[in-house]
Formats: structure tokens, sequence, C-alpha cells
């Protein structure tokens, strides 16, 4: 069993602290949502945990398997079992996705055929794959591109930064199948970014976490998602 464990994370964004002091620890198979309001820092903590340059990270710890990550490049942070689905996945031109794959690690026998299966797996057409990376692609056949390496790569721990951001019901249905099949197939831990429901009515969550000001404040089973849906962020502004 692997485990991810975030500790005292405070990051800076401009010169600006985002995140300040955020907390987190979670385990193989499981399923973490973190919900909160515009500007709490949701997308930061995705972003800072990748690498990102334009996230300063000023204290604490992210470590898998007892692997500090904040001292590794980018690409040892993904060796290491750490991917990022982005909530607006970036065009590569000039790359096509077996090429992306095998440079992250994917073996080239057999690459394509278990590419093509996953492909189906989540309703995207193969000939898709035979594109450049997310080139000409619809924001719906971009995440479940997303979902085909994220099956291919088979991380220990995958960020999702609202994977669920401009997919119609189908897209939605599909991708967040795949994403509770992961759980179970190798264990991948999940750790989905939201800010709507409907991605739960796929994908089970264990724990669901509320961000305001850069900090869970609070944090409870998938109950807490009718809560917020009824009540809203402010309660857990002032303290409830």
């Amino acid at each position: 069993m692997s485990t991810l464990t975030i500790q005292g994370l405070r990051v800076e964004v401009a010169g600006k602290e985002v995140l300040k002091g955020f907390d987190l620890a979670m385990s193989s198979g499981e399923v973490h949502v973190i919900m909160g309001p515009n500007g709490s820092g949701k997308s930061t903590l995705a972003h800072a945990l990748a690498g990102h340059p334009g996230y300063r990270v000023t204290a604490g710890s992210a470590r898998i398997d007892g692997v500090e990550l904040l001292e590794l490049s980018p690409t040892e942070r993904t060796r290491h079992g750490l991917f990022l689905a982005l909530q607006h996945p970036m065009e590569v031109p000039g790359v096509r996705p077996v090429d992306l794959l095998a440079a992250a690690g994917a073996p080239r026998e057999g690459l394509a055929e278990l590419m093509a299966e996953e492909a189906r797996r989540v309703e995207l057409r193969p000939e898709v794959l035979e594109r450049f990376v997310n080139v000409d692609l619809s924001g719906g056949e971009r995440k479940r591109a997303e979902m085909v390496q994220l099956a291919v790569l088979r991380p220990k721990f995958a960020m999702l930064d609202e994977i669920d951001s401009g997919l119609d019901v189908d897209a939605l249905g599909a991708v967040a199948r795949r994403l509770q099949e992961t759980t179970t197939e190798w264990g991948c831990g999940v750790l989905a970014i939201t800010h709507f429901r409907r991605l739960l009515h796929e994908l089970t969550a264990t724990k669901i976490h509320v961000v305001t000001d850069g900090r869970v404040v609070a944090t409870g089973g998938p109950e807490m998602a009718e809560i917020l849906e009824k009540d809203g962020y402010e309660p857990f502004r002032i303290g409830l």
C-alpha cells in the first residue's frame, strides 16, 4: 500500500500566499475530493505538487511513500507515482500520444494496443490517438484522452483538477467510471478537485475535504457534498 502525505504546505503565487498550511493524508485505492470556493487554493495545490515553476513552496512537505516530492523535478515526481490531469489540457503540436507515453516510461511493446483498449473503455474514438496531443480535440475528447494516459501509466496517485469541467453527461460518466475502476484495478489513489456534486454520482468519495483560505477547514464522508450543495461554503468560512 502506498501513501500520499501533505503536511503544512505553504505556497506563494506571484508573491501572494495562497496555501497557508495545507494538510492531507491518503492511501492507495482511496478517493479524496477537494471542494471549495474560487480562489481558495485548490488548483494551486495541484500545480505546486506537480512542480509548476510559477508556484513557490515556502514551507511544508509532500511525500509519496516517504519520498519528498518537493525536492524532485516534475519528471521525477511523475516517476515516483504522481499524475496530474489539468482542467484545461494543453495542445502539444508535433508530439503524438504514443511518444508522450513512451517518454513518460510506458514500455513501447504493445503500447498502441493498450492505448486503443483504454480508448474503448472511455468511449474515445481510437483514431483520436493518432493526432498530436490534444490538437483539434474537443474538451470531452481531451479529458477522455487524459484517462487513457492515466490508465497506461498506472500512477500511485492521480490528481484531477476539475476533470468534470466542460463535460457533458455521457463524457462525465465515462471518465468518472474509469477513475473508479482504477482504485481497484491497481489501487490508484484519486485526489479530485471539483466544484460540483455531479462528479460524485459515479465516483465514490472516501473523504471530502472543504478548503477555504488556503487550508482544509472540514473533512467528512460523501454526505459532505450534500451539505455543501444545501448550505454553500459560507458556514465554513466562519468556522462551522
